[in-house]
């Protein structure tokens, strides 16, 4: 008589004479079907199937959105931080210009005494040579400044230079320095043009600051760097012909 126990399959596997190990297969896998039964797919497992995906898709696009303005934040600062630099470069190149200058007015054996040759404004183009003959004094100044002012074009980006006698120091005999006012274009946000002709498109604007020292102001466009000179007079003691208890000097040109 047969188990009640035992599912129908393995009653009529019971009556079915086979070999004891085929029997004992076929006896195994049934039992494995009959304790582990297949669970069944319905429409709201499937629904929140679905909308656990759809979380996790959003999350995963929030993460995206958030490295990006990071990344975007991290970019912000290093254009900054480069912008920063080159601006202090250019100033150390504009100071270096100033010192140069200067270094010419003192070569010049009488730059003190022609003060005026070096004067110079903005757009200025001035021209000098003094080659093959050699130049006066003035003349040496005029081609001073003619030389000095390509070096700033070249040098800095647009830039420019003026140079002016403080308003303090307007009487001839008490000119005893120059003041020297460099400007450029802190940032050129388009192409140059080769030809000039979107010069006016450079958009970096500041502020003019009046120096109050003979009028002289920074050009809207560009940022400035002032500085002064204060030549010395080369003179040297004249001895020849001298009186007592005096010793004259002698300065050249």
């Amino acid at each position: 008589m047969l188990n009640p126990k035992k599912s129908f399959f393995q009653s009529r596997v019971a009556k079915i004479r086979l070999p004891p190990l085929l029997s004992m297969n076929i006896h195994h896998g049934l039992q494995i079907c009959d304790a582990a039964p297949v669970p069944r797919t319905t429409m709201k497992t499937i629904r929140a199937a679905n909308i656990q995906s759809g979380i996790s898709l959003i999350e995963s696009l929030v993460a995206i959105v958030v490295m990006s303005l990071g990344i975007l934040g991290i970019l912000g600062l290093q254009l900054r931080n480069l912008a920063d630099t080159q601006t202090s470069l250019n100033r150390a190149q504009a100071i270096r210009l100033i010192e140069d200058l200067s270094e010419k007015i003192q070569a010049n054996p009488n730059g003190l005494g022609n003060l005026e040759a070096y004067q110079s404004d903005w757009k200025d183009s001035p021209t000098g040579s003094c080659k093959p003959e050699g130049c006066t004094p003035s003349e040496m100044g005029a081609y001073d400044i003619a030389q000095w002012k390509d070096t700033v074009k070249s040098t800095l980006p647009k830039g420019d230079a003026a140079i002016f006698v403080s308003a303090v120091d307007s009487a001839t005999e008490n000119r005893r320095q120059l003041g020297v006012m460099i400007g450029w274009k802190a940032n050129e946000k388009e192409h140059k043009a080769s030809d000039g002709s979107n010069d006016d498109k450079y958009t970096e604007p500041f502020t003019p600051a009046d120096t109050g020292s003979a009028k002289v102001s920074c050009p809207t466009g560009l940022i400035c760097h002032i500085q002064y000179i204060q030549p010395n007079q080369r003179c040297t003691p004249f001895l020849l012909g001298k009186a007592s208890g005096t010793t004259p000097l002698y300065c050249p040109g």
